[in-house]
């Protein structure tokens, strides 16, 4: 059942970024039925022009300043870095009623600079869609690409939550298929550590291992059959996505990996004895429990 886009207070969008998620965004929005105007700015006029053509955005900009000038909401759907670099930027040419916020995968640091500069005026609301593909780009945004994914929301401060705006863009998540859930900023990136950050790392590394080994050793890859495939389906993200997160979140990353190596060693040690059979029996009822939460 498709879900109704409300009546919202936010007439003019701007798209700071226009990627997979950024153009996803625009999609999704107008397959949900927003009446507003879309507004998108991306550095390549190649693809703020594809943007207009697919559909995802009504207008591009060429400035990132101009295009926020006059926005009620406003989605920082770039690299994390470079939405750190937004806050600042873009605040003194923010409307007072406006709405900021971001898609970044991490939340700490960015909340973190958004509560010295945000105070009073425009109110910024962090946010992190649990959605996405390994190929990033435009040419990858779908408009269901949120659809029954959770979407977390991060506020600045736990009385934002009751804020009109921030209520008015919770609506507009579930308007767009996905589920959005309250998280503090540390909770979060310490979870999304194990839970996101460590699979790419750990698909990334067997990736890149196995390319080592097919030139060292006799390795043929014409026996690497769907679970060899399914565990590296990651190892497609680019570098680029992932340098910011690892960079904003190393601390948490560090101990995961940490926490996997022990396992990987527990493991190693208990190859041939009945250790190894529970290991196997605690990973099925922790896909049993992700099975019954989807």
């Amino acid at each position: 059942m498709e879900n109704s886009l409300p009546e919202s207070t936010f007439r003019r969008v701007a798209i700071v970024g226009l990627g997979l998620l950024g153009g996803s965004w625009g999609l999704a929005l107008k397959k949900a039925g927003f009446k507003g105007r879309i507004v998108g700015y991306a550095r390549r006029v190649e693809t703020r022009e594809q943007a207009v053509v697919e559909g995802a955005i009504d207008e591009a900009s060429a400035d990132v300043i101009a295009s926020v000038q006059e926005a009620d909401l406003v989605i920082l759907a770039t690299p994390v870095a470079v939405i750190i670099d937004h806050l600042a930027r873009l605040h003194p040419h923010l409307p007072s009623r406006a709405l900021i916020t971001d898609l970044g995968s991490t939340k700490q640091r960015i909340c973190e600079q958004a509560a010295e500069i945000y105070v009073g005026g425009p109110l910024f609301l962090g946010g992190h869609p649990m959605a996405g593909k390994e190929r990033s780009g435009l040419e990858n945004a779908d408009a269901r690409l949120f659809e029954n994914a959770r979407y977390v929301l991060t506020p600045l401060r736990p009385e934002h939550l009751d804020d009109a705006r921030v209520q008015a863009f919770r609506e507009l998540v579930t308007a767009i298929g996905a589920r959005p859930i309250t998280s503090d900023p540390a909770a979060h990136d310490h979870s999304v550590a194990y839970l996101s950050h460590l699979p790419q790392l750990l698909s990334s590394g067997l990736a890149g291992l196995i390319d080592e080994k097919r030139g060292d050793e006799d390795l043929n890859l014409q026996l690497a059959a769907s679970g060899f495939r399914d565990v590296t389906r990651l190892a497609d993200s680019p570098y680029s996505v992932w340098r910011d997160i690892c960079l904003t979140n190393s601390e948490n990353i560090q101990s995961a990996l940490d926490a996997l190596i022990q396992k990987l060693e527990f493991i190693k040690d208990h190859l041939r004895d009945r250790e190894l059979e529970r290991e196997f029996l605690a990973a099925q009822r922790l896909r049993d429990k992700l099975r019954a939460h989807n």
